[in-house]
């Protein structure tokens, strides 16, 4: 294949469907003449986004042209197919007018007098143009007239395109129009349609992903009736498809330390008929580990969407769990309650009250501590893939201000910070620079009146990886305990081989306090390892190596295994 630029000529031969075609075993010489056929169009599509108008595309098989051979006459093998593109000048606008358009909208820097005249620009402009009619209110907007001339004598484009944008409307009706399991009333709550609003097509699909969100309905589409109401309503169709009720899990992480950790859930979509979700799960891990004995939890959750608000969700959980850690154990009962709300697409939160009670013996001894925490968060995500992120940024801020019930218990708040960047390195973002940072700290209360699961260790795949899980804590006369001030970093350089494996390599450092102020008698300690993923529908499968390179055993050497990057 030839063409002019080799970016270009790349592009054409990824194209092209007969190129494909050929090295594959079961093609037969119909479907390579088939495919060579369609690469007309094929490749004159990638020429016109090059702004190439002027091509000219020859494809022969054993020297016949392609749109020559007739049906009837098909060759009974073929030997060669040579396929020759010249691209010719690229084209360039001559004029680039798109009207009327909607106020405070910003014409595309590609679409000027003298820029590239590539098909994709023109085809962007008119339907971010035509999109933000719709979100000004205009959703019968539409183009109504059209004209592309392009003048092969001096290689230019004159484009103009006129818009309809019909009267300015709002929502009118939600139009159920299937069964979807979930009580009318419920979708209606859910879906939040903002009836007599100006209609915006932003508000639009965020009624959609309520829906979806939910997991009630396996197939959510939202659909502007053709005619337009009295008082200019535009009704919404909803097409809804029920999920499956009920789902279940399993999984299964490993490490060298830690051991095994074994976890199932069973989940109901839709308990009451108005999209609930009740999800019953347990884990047991520390199985045939070096870090202290088994652990089990047990936690019940139910969740109800579109509680006095369609961005409101309430939630109820119930949790045992018994802990057998390197430096204590403890068992515990929480009971809580509060509510999620999403404020944007990347921005939610959670408010609520829990009860905790637990039974704990550590270094200080044994005790029954009993209290009542606030807990607050928030949270941005824009990753582009929460398991297996390229770009974006996660922060994760949670405070949770308690209260101590009996008289062993203290008083105080609880804060902990997560914030995640991604940075791709190229333009096929193969390689990625993941930054994760972390703080915590304990304010009121002394250690010995909190739970232990309150205070900070460092050490495991979710701190420093390389070094032993809860290896670093704060030492007393008695023996090891948690800090109240925590801190780490973590960076890793992940690296595609192909499009199934990536090799990783990773550096993370942790710091403990006995103070709530990071003080410079904490200690510190870091470790440094490579990683192998291997892609799969789930998310990449992780295996992770890591030894000490500050603190703890030197040469040891700790192995992490699970599913999706480690941050």
């Amino acid at each position: 294949m030839t063409s002019g630029p080799d970016k270009l000529a790349d592009q054409l031969r990824q194209t092209s469907l007969a190129a494909k075609t050929v090295t594959d075993e079961e093609a037969n010489v119909q479907d390579i003449i088939a495919a060579a056929r369609a690469d007309y169009a094929n490749l004159l599509g990638v020429l016109y986004a090059q702004a190439s108008y002027g091509a000219a595309i020859s494809i022969r098989i054993d020297g016949t042209e392609v749109s020559s051979i007739s049906p009837l006459s098909v060759p009974s093998d073929v030997d060669q197919i040579a396929i020759a593109v010249d691209a010719g000048p690229r084209f360039r606008f001559a004029t680039a007018e798109v009207s009327p358009l909607p106020p405070a909208f910003k014409i595309p820097e590609g679409f000027k007098r003298r820029r590239s005249a590539g098909s994709q620009i023109i085809q962007r402009t008119v339907q971010d143009a035509i999109t933000a009619w719709r979100n000004a209110g205009y959703a019968k907007a539409q183009v109504a007239d059209q004209s592309l001339i392009a003048n092969h004598y001096d290689a230019t484009v004159s484009v103009s395109v006129a818009i309809e944008t019909g009267p300015k409307l709002q929502f009118g009706d939600l139009i159920l129009v299937t069964e979807s399991g979930v009580r009318e009333a419920r979708v209606r709550a859910i879906a939040g349609l903002p009836s007599g609003e100006v209609f915006s097509e932003i508000a639009l699909n965020e009624t959609a992903e309520r829906l979806r969100r939910t997991g009630a309905f396996q197939s959510v589409i939202l659909e502007e009736t053709d005619t337009v109401r009295t008082g200019n309503l535009i009704d919404i169709i909803a097409r809804l498809e029920p999920a499956p009720k009920r789902r279940f899990g399993v999984g299964a992480e490993v490490q060298s330390l830690e051991g095994l950790s074994l976890s199932g859930f069973w989940l109901h979509r839709n308990l009451l008929g108005g999209a609930e979700r009740l999800r019953v799960e347990g884990e047991v891990g520390g199985i045939g580990g070096d870090s202290g004995g088994t652990d089990y939890t047990a936690s019940i959750r139910y969740e109800r969407p579109a509680t006095f608000t369609p961005k409101t969700d309430l939630y109820l959980v119930g949790t045992l769990s018994a802990q057998d850690e390197p430096e204590f154990s403890q068992n515990t009962v929480v009971l809580a309650g509060g509510f999620n709300r999403e404020l944007s697409d990347t921005l939610t939160s959670e408010a609520g009250i829990a009860y905790q009670y637990s039974d704990v013996e550590d270094a200080d001894g044994a005790s029954v501590l009993e209290h009542v925490f606030l807990p607050l968060a928030v949270t941005f995500d824009n990753r582009n893939d929460p398991v297996d992120p390229k770009s974006g940024y996660y922060t994760s801020l949670e405070l949770a201000p308690f209260y101590g019930i009996n008289q062993e218990s203290g008083d105080g708040a609880w804060s902990y910070l997560d914030a995640r960047t991604y940075l791709a390195l190229g333009a096929d973002s193969g390689t990625v620079f993941a930054i994760r940072g972390q703080l915590g700290s304990l304010i009121g209360a002394e250690a010995g009146a909190v739970p232990p699961n309150s205070l900070f260790f460092s050490g495991g795949s979710d701190t420093v990886r390389g070094q032993a899980f809860q290896s670093l804590g704060i030492e007393t006369d008695t023996g090891t305990v948690g800090g109240r001030s925590f801190a780490a970093f973590s960076t890793e350089l992940r690296y595609a081989l192909n499009p199934t494996w990536s090799v990783v390599g990773f550096y993370d450092t942790g710091f403990i306090a006995a103070d709530s102020n990071w003080s410079e008698d904490g200690q510190s300690h870091s470790g440094a390892g490579v990683g192998l993923r291997y892609n799969t529908t789930l998310g990449p499968l992780r295996f992770d190596v890591g030894t000490p390179v500050s603190g703890g055993d030197s040469g040891a050497v700790e192995i992490y295994i699970g599913i999706g990057q480690a941050f």
